[in-house]
């Protein structure tokens, strides 16, 4: 039960603090400043990613590390794939439809399983499995099924870089479960051996930033960038103030990682589209939705009530057929030695 309760409070803690994060970056990128408007996504990466990394670096300080040896290549790594994957799906905006983004990165946790797989060692449930299916059908189905108008026409550079990010979600789910791998390799003895939360939300910014920063460099939106937030201040502040708002929601991002696994964590950011959506709904009932989009959402809450089912109906254990064997000749040889006492 406690379990249970602690992921309920990482899970309104990332859905308060990315919506709100959510409303003020739209923001950010759909004003208007004097007749031009913020375009250097980099720029804000960079920015956020380095307020991300100083938060992180004041919890370790403030909370204390966790004493054990830290795989820093691995975790350092995971947040450079981490960063790598949203600068293909930003990128991908440039030449793809924002329906065609938001549909190919519904599926994100496909790959995250697999890394898990291939990368992370791990091992899933059949009920895993099937709620994984029903999630991301659920929201595959939601974004076919909108009333939108048409959406342009879809480049293959900008598949191809919605394919790419896909790929490095894979890479980063893989590495985020290598992590908690490699630290019980590498300490042993310890009873919990798993770095905290903001020692993984330290390395994996500090790595993010740096891609981040050789992003915006490359592409000129560093020096192109800091000349549109001169003219314009405001907007500097305003994506100040949404870094913050990321680095709140990402101390529940890591807690979640550190305590329930990548795989978790991508349910939980996949489905958080859906119920903003529904809010967005329930708000304004001018944004109503169609049939099957109502099917989706029913799917993806499907999805969520057999993963809640899972954790509170835990299935009980068959014990191994070695150790019951065992148990049943221990039972035997001390019934024969109690008759032969009698």
């Amino acid at each position: 039960m406690a379990g249970a309760l602690q992921l309920l409070i990482a899970c309104a803690g990332i859905f308060g603090s990315f919506s709100y994060f959510a409303v003020l970056q739209e923001d950010v990128y759909k004003t208007d400043y004097g007749g031009e408007k913020f375009q250097f996504t980099f720029l804000a990466l960079l920015v956020e990613r380095g307020i991300n990394a100083l938060i992180a670096a004041l919890g370790v300080a403030v909370l204390g590390g966790s004493g054990l040896k830290i795989p820093y290549m691995d975790i350092s790594l995971s947040g450079m794939s981490q960063m790598f994957a949203m600068a293909g799906s930003n990128e991908a905006l440039r030449y793809v439809s924002y329906p065609t983004q938001v549909l190919g990165k519904s599926c994100k946790m496909v790959p995250v399983m697999a890394g898990g797989l291939l990368l992370g060692g791990k091992s899933y449930t059949v009920f895993e499995y099937l709620q994984v299916v029903l999630i991301t059908g659920g929201v595959v189905v939601f974004n076919f099924g909108g009333k939108a108008g048409k959406a342009g026409a879809d480049s293959t550079y900008g598949l191809a870089l919605i394919a790419f990010s896909l790929v490095m979600d894979m890479v980063t789910g893989g590495l985020q479960d290598k992590v908690k791998k490699s630290t019980k390799e590498l300490n042993p003895s310890a009873k919990s051996a798993k770095p905290t939360m903001h020692e993984s939300m330290l390395w994996t910014n500090v790595s993010g930033c740096l891609i981040a920063g050789a992003l915006a460099l490359a592409t000129g939106h560093l020096t192109d960038g800091i000349a549109f937030c001169t003219r314009h201040p405001e907007v500097l502040n305003a994506v100040f103030i949404y870094s913050l708002a990321s680095a709140v929601g990402q101390n529940f991002v890591y807690y979640t990682v550190t305590e329930f696994g990548p795989l978790l964590l991508t349910t939980v950011t996949t489905t958080r589209k859906i119920f903003s959506t529904l809010f967005s709904v329930f708000r304004n009932p001018n944004n109503s939705l169609s049939e099957m989009q109502w099917g989706g959402c029913a799917l993806v809450f499907a999805g969520l009530l057999l993963d809640v089912a899972s954790k509170f109906f835990p299935g009980k254990k068959a014990a191994p057929k070695k150790e019951t064997e065992m148990s049943q000749v221990k039972g035997e040889g001390k019934a024969k030695r109690t008759s032969k006492a009698d």
